[in-house]
Order: C-alpha cells, then sequence, then structure tokens
C-alpha cells in the first residue's frame, strides 16, 4: 500500500514502488515528487516510461486510475509515451506551421527588396546598390504591399508593363525583382515553392528605341575621327578650367572619369627620369574585385604632366586634385564633366541665356574619348596588349594567370607617342567656334 510518511521522506533521485501497481511509482527530484508509470514498450520491446502527475496535487487514489488506463493501453497493443510525444510533436508542428504562416503574411514585397538591397551592399559598390534602392522605391508601386508568395504570373507581368514606356527603367525592375525573389529563396526567407515570374515574363521584349538628341538617334559608340580630335584638342581652351583639365586627362590618360576626378596628391610620384606617374589604387578602379588586379600605373606626359603639375600646387584642402566644396565626397563628380561638356553642344537648351562658345565637335561624352584615343593608337601600330593595358583592362583567361608583365615601359613609350599625335593633329586644326 501507498504509505504518505515514506514519500513525504523521499530524497532527491529515491523514488517508492506500489506493490499492487506494477509500473507504478513515485519520484522525488530537488524540488517535485512526482508519479511515473514504466513499462515495456509492446511496439518495440524497449523501456518507456510516461509521467502522470505531481504529488501530493495528484493522490494515490486518482494516480492509480490514471496507471491502471495506461496499463489497459500498453496491454492493447498501444505505446502511451510514444503516442503522447508524437501528440506533443503535432501540437508543435501546429504551432510553427502556424507562426510561419503568420510571418509570412507579415512579410511583405517591401520587406523582401529591402533586405535583398542590404545583402547587396557587401556585393556592389555604394552608387550601385543606391540605385537599386531607387529603383524599388519609386517604381513597385502596388506591388510592395503584396506578399510574394501571392504574386501570380499576371501580377509580375502587369508590374512590368506599367512601366513600359521607360524600358530600360522597366529592364532593370525586372531584373532586380529577380534577384530579390533569388535572394529570398536562397535564404529561407521565401518556401521553395515561390515561382520567381520574374526570370520568365517578358524576356527579350523590353525594347528600347534607344537615345536621341534632337530627335535623332544617337550613335551608341563614338569614335571621334583624327580630324575630329584634333578639332576638339584646339577647342579645349573654350571649356572651364575644371572641364578642361579634366577632358585633358581623358585624352591624355586614356583612364575612366571616376579616376580622373577622385584623383589625389598622394598618388603622384617623380620617379625621376622617368617623369611624373600616376598610380591609381586597384581598390578606385574598376577592376577592385578582380584577382588579378593591380594598381593602374599612368605615365603622366605632355599636358596631363602640365594639369597635374598645376593642380598639385593648389590641392583641396583633402589633396584632391579636383577638390569641390559642394560635392559631399569632396571632389567633382564625374557626372559633372558630362553635363559641362553637353551645355556646349550645339543643340544643347541647357541655361539658354548662358552665353558659351560651342564646341565644334557634336554628338558624343567624355568616356567616348577612352574608345577613341584607343583606336587612334591602333591606327598608329600600338600591340593590342599594351591598348588594353593602356586602358586598364584585365587579359581575358588564361593569359591573366601567366602574363604578369606590367608594360611600364610601353606605357610610357605609347602615350608619348599619343601625346606628340594630339599635338599633331591640333596644329592642323583651327578648333573653330560654333
Amino acid at each position: 500500500m501507498f504509505d504518505a510518511r515514506k514519500a513525504k521522506l523521499l530524497q532527491p533521485g529515491q523514488h517508492l514502488t506500489i506493490d499492487e501497481a506494477p509500473g507504478l511509482r513515485l519520484e522525488a527530484s530537488q524540488t517535485v515528487r512526482a508519479w511515473i508509470y514504466r513499462y515495456r514498450s509492446p511496439v518495440d520491446g524497449r523501456m518507456r516510461q510516461v509521467r502522470i502527475g505531481r504529488w501530493p496535487a495528484l493522490g494515490y487514489q486518482a494516480a492509480w486510475v490514471a496507471w491502471n488506463e495506461l496499463r489497459e493501453r500498453r496491454d492493447r497493443g498501444e505505446d502511451p509515451a510514444q503516442q503522447k510525444r508524437q501528440a506533443r510533436q503535432a501540437e508543435v508542428a501546429v504551432l510553427v506551421q502556424a507562426k510561419a504562416e503568420a510571418k509570412a503574411a507579415a512579410y511583405l514585397v517591401r520587406h523582401l527588396c529591402a533586405d535583398y538591397v542590404g545583402s547587396l551592399q557587401h556585393r556592389r559598390k555604394a552608387k550601385g546598390w543606391k540605385e537599386v534602392e531607387r529603383i524599388f522605391d519609386t517604381m513597385l508601386g502596388d506591388l510592395a504591399d503584396m506578399q510574394p508568395t501571392a504574386v501570380t504570373r499576371a501580377v509580375a507581368y502587369a508590374a512590368i508593363e506599367a512601366h513600359a514606356a521607360t524600358p530600360v527603367q522597366a529592364s532593370k525592375l525586372r531584373l532586380e525583382l529577380g534577384g530579390a525573389w533569388d535572394y529570398g529563396l536562397d535564404s529561407g526567407k521565401l518556401p521553395e515553392d515561390t515561382p520567381n515570374w520574374w526570370r520568365q515574363i517578358l524576356r527579350g521584349k523590353l525594347r528600347t528605341k534607344g537615345k536621341t538628341i534632337v530627335g535623332k538617334p544617337a550613335p551608341i559608340k563614338r569614335v571621334l575621327s583624327a580630324h575630329e580630335l584634333g578639332q576638339l584638342v584646339a577647342w579645349l581652351p573654350n571649356f572651364p578650367r575644371m572641364t578642361g583639365d579634366a577632358v585633358t586627362l581623358y585624352l591624355w590618360t586614356m583612364t575612366r572619369g571616376a579616376e580622373i576626378v577622385a584623383m589625389h596628391a598622394s598618388e603622384i610620384h617623380d620617379e625621376g627620369p622617368a617623369g611624373l606617374w600616376w598610380q591609381i589604387p586597384k581598390a578606385k578602379t574598376k577592376n577592385a574585385r578582380i584577382e588579378q588586379a593591380t594598381d593602374l600605373r599612368v605615365p603622366l606626359v605632355g599636358r596631363a604632366a602640365e594639369v597635374v603639375r598645376r593642380r598639385l600646387a593648389a590641392p583641396g584642402p583633402d589633396g584632391h586634385l579636383f577638390h569641390s566644396a559642394r560635392a559631399a565626397k569632396g571632389y567633382m563628380d564625374q557626372k559633372a564633366v558630362g553635363v559641362s561638356v553637353w551645355s556646349r553642344m550645339p543643340y544643347s537648351e541647357t541655361q539658354p541665356e548662358y552665353i558659351r562658345a560651342r564646341l565644334p565637335v557634336t554628338h558624343w561624352a567624355p568616356h567616348d574619348l577612352r574608345r577613341s584615343c584607343r583606336t587612334l593608337l591602333a591606327s598608329m601600330g600600338c600591340p593590342s596588349e599594351v591598348g588594353e593595358a593602356l586602358l586598364g583592362h584585365v587579359q581575358p583567361g588564361i593569359e591573366a594567370v601567366y602574363n604578369l608583365h606590367s608594360y611600364d615601359a610601353e606605357r610610357l613609350v605609347w602615350l608619348t607617342k599619343l601625346s606628340a599625335k594630339l599635338e599633331e593633329l591640333a596644329a592642323g586644326s583651327t578648333g573653330t567656334q560654333t
């Protein structure tokens, strides 16, 4: 029989068995005494136990009734402990599913896009991920407040078709939404069976008519002829000093605009007989993420050396040679060069009240000068690998692994030849204003 006095004296780790109820025991722990039913499972023969309740809240008689019910279930071939565990797992699964559904209902397209932009901050430069952020902020519309799992093919089609009037932006939106859905699937933020319609709709159907200037199609890849280059060089003094210096460096160094405007005094080195050299840190170049890429070394010859020496004499307070107090970065924005060039085209209607000289060479942008000078060098016999080195291009494929030549000597030779050729072309041109 059950003895309540013995039950009270149980120490932690001890237990009390009941003769007339085989398998029923009262076990003591540090804090409680509980009724336990121990038995051998009729399913797999293993020892199992089921907790019935605490003593003295659950008295002996009630514990005996519960024990008898459990024993009868075992005798019928059931495993009470296993069934209890399965029931608990089912309850947990229901709760997890409900929680996941509630979370999914609260996770909207705007949240997915924000998370995607956050992931881009480690893989793209600030200008790139901020542009994606701008696209989402201005173009998502009602799509932003939908659940990603509720976006059907028809909804996706309508979202992109709404921007069909601006096909370039529509294509970018479609591309970045496809990336957002890929991110959501890869990160587990979206269920695995969520379709990514953005990769399928309107493929190859968002076409642009291209850029137009004064109603006429603009050339996609403009290459200035030798005659036009001569006219432009002769006309350079008509530019404002900052723009003229930047355009000069485009022509005489063939470097990118972003590299030119960010030029810093610490990057300029006088190497004696080899002259003035500009060493652009790899992090500032377009090859920053390419393992084989190195700093870009550019010899400064002719007018390029003149421009840099003059600017070195009065750099900005932070050392930038194209310092701009109005720019957040502390130096001239690359876009400002293009705007200044555009405003001097004969067909530009920017600030019509402002009287300024007009360019004799039209339909070009500063970046076209890299292509034009590269083409000019090719016509002069410059080896292809040297021309590509001057542009700062990393050699393709296996060449990048095995050809580690710096081409410093060749850079100096061919930029010197380019400088002489540009001066020759300018001398044969009048640089007439229009």
